[in-house]
């Protein structure tokens, strides 16, 4: 099997090391059918762990993990693409979690004093070398500032960068050999998947990436005092750490224990749906891992939101489309939810009939009811992908923020109800667009267009006109056509002196 891969691949010599341990993990679980559906590897090589069918997807999973956190992070992706993959595979990718032994602080002392110019003991008014939290990426300590506020670094693991780099080389190319050998394949499009990982490994290595993420989000909740995005100290961050405010709080897994820190639960339910929405439907970027360990509760019934190394960003036209999906759905309006369904499946090849098939079993399922939103997504996806249909990456990310968080809310709050919560949000939505932050950077962009035609049109106009003055022929057609142009110049001036009042009052008044 090695001898194979290595005939096919063509794997830089730096590589092959690496290669040869994906190769032998393969082997261990017993993933030879798995790479053969892959039309990597011949199906005769299965042996390994466990080799019976319906234990491949725990079998996959269990490889990812002992593969490390660039496989780890390829399985989170694979469990959004629920209109992909069965929901056994989904319910086990969503259990990948990157587990990793604390390293003794010596082993990242010298990558933390070149971040710092200076070892922590001198940086700070106190530090504690024992770790609070470790994850394959990185290490968490606490530490004191010197005017006594409490913080914690977050040090990247040496040589992480190096083998993570080197995993994405590897999984590009086998992508590719995939994507070329197998049709069935193809319809995952490894390689734009390919393209989706390395970008949310190279930002998650990168420490500044979230330390502006977390900028935007405490931007994003500035008049919102509820919830709470901890402070980064730039001085001392880096690509390789990150220092931030320390929160004290409570995960979010059970009322009890929220109840006990003086928490009310059903007030969390309803901030937290609140927080989700408004990220999603009017900020444009969310959390894009919220489970209840990147999640606090505070006294006060706050939330604060930690480990921002991922932002899911939702384009102004997706948000419309969103809305505009569950309106249908609450509405009981297959038409407009085929609409929204065939904007979602373009490129699919599925036909028109098919997809208002679909639209119209969705609204009789759940249309004008309580929405229970896992199990509305489940069925979702599971019918696109009964009908071939696959959906932009980017909206299965918000699909399983939402149902991650649901998921959150309904265990601390019985009775919470997100269709209770989406109705808050489209008036929230409704405020948004009148308020003057909606409009001034529209009016701004207006504005200087309008400035750039009240410096062309004149301009182009009298180009025309000498043109037509310079012409020999047909002289009465061309005296014609000159008063025309001369009165369209005149109505045209006077039309942007009235639209440049109109935005400029519209500007002053925002």
């Amino acid at each position: 099997m090695v001898a194979t891969m290595l005939k096919t691949l063509l794997v830089a010599a730096r590589d092959r090391n690496r290669l040869n341990e994906i190769i032998q993990v393969a082997s261990r679980f017993g993933l030879g059918v798995l790479l053969a559906k892959l039309g990597i590897e011949s199906s005769d090589a299965a042996g390994g762990v466990g080799s019976a069918p319906q234990r491949l997807p725990h079998r996959t999973r269990l490889a990812l993990e002992a593969l490390g956190p660039t496989f780890v992070k390829l399985g989170q992706i694979l469990a959004t693409r629920g209109d992909l993959l069965p929901p056994e595979w989904i319910a086990e990718f969503e259990r990948l979690h990157s587990q990793a032994p604390t390293l003794p602080f010596e082993d990242l002392r010298p990558a933390v004093e070149e971040a710092l110019g200076q070892p922590p003991e001198s940086a700070f008014a106190s530090f504690d070398p024992e770790p609070i939290a470790a994850a394959s990426m990185a290490q968490v300590h606490r530490a004191t500032l010197a005017d006594g506020r409490p913080v914690v670094l977050k040090i990247r693991r040496p040589g992480i960068r190096p083998r993570m780099e080197a995993d994405l080389r590897l999984i590009a190319q086998l992508a590719a050999l995939a994507e070329r050998a197998s049709a069935e394949t193809r319809r995952f499009e490894p390689a734009a998947m390919m393209r989706q990982l390395a970008e949310a490994i190279l930002e998650e290595l990168d420490f500044t990436s979230e330390g502006r993420n977390a900028e935007r989000l405490r931007a994003d909740f500035a008049r919102e005092p509820r919830v709470v995005v901890p402070e980064i100290h730039w001085a001392w961050t880096s690509e390789t750490l990150l220092v931030m405010d320390y929160v004290n709080g409570v995960p979010p897994r059970d009322a009890q224990t929220l109840r006990a820190a003086g928490i009310d639960p059903t007030a969390i339910a309803d901030l937290g749906a609140d927080v989700v929405l408004n990220m999603v439907l009017i900020n444009g970027r969310f959390h894009g891992d919220p489970h209840p360990g990147n999640l606090l509760c505070l006294p006060g019934n706050r939330i604060a939101l930690l480990d921002l190394g991922m932002l899911g960003h939702v384009s102004p036209r997706r948000r419309e489309e969103f809305i505009d999906f569950v309106q249908a759905l609450s509405n009981g309006d297959p038409a407009r939810l085929a609409d929204v369904l065939a904007v979602w499946s373009r490129g699919s090849g599925v036909p028109g009939d098919r997809i208002q098939s679909a639209a119209e079993r969705l609204t009789a399922r759940y249309g004008g009811g309580r929405l229970v939103l896992s199990a509305m997504v489940a069925d979702f996806l599971s019918l696109m992908r009964d009908e071939g249909m696959t959906m932009p990456p980017d909206l299965l990310l918000i699909f399983k923020a939402l149902v991650t968080v649901d998921g959150i809310l309904s265990g601390i709050e019985p009775d919470f109800d997100l269709s209770r919560a989406m109705q808050r949000a489209s008036i929230r939505i409704a405020a948004s667009r009148l308020s003057p932050d909606h409009w001034a950077p529209i009016l701004r962009a207006l504005a200087w267009e309008a400035g750039k035609l009240r410096d062309d049109a004149p301009r182009l106009l009298r180009v025309a006109i000498r043109r037509l003055e310079d012409d020999p022929a047909n002289n009465a057609m061309r005296q014609e056509q000159i008063a025309a142009l001369r009165s369209a110049s005149r109505w045209i001036t006077g039309a942007l002196l009235v639209g440049a009042a109109m935005v400029a009052g519209a500007i002053l008044l925002s």
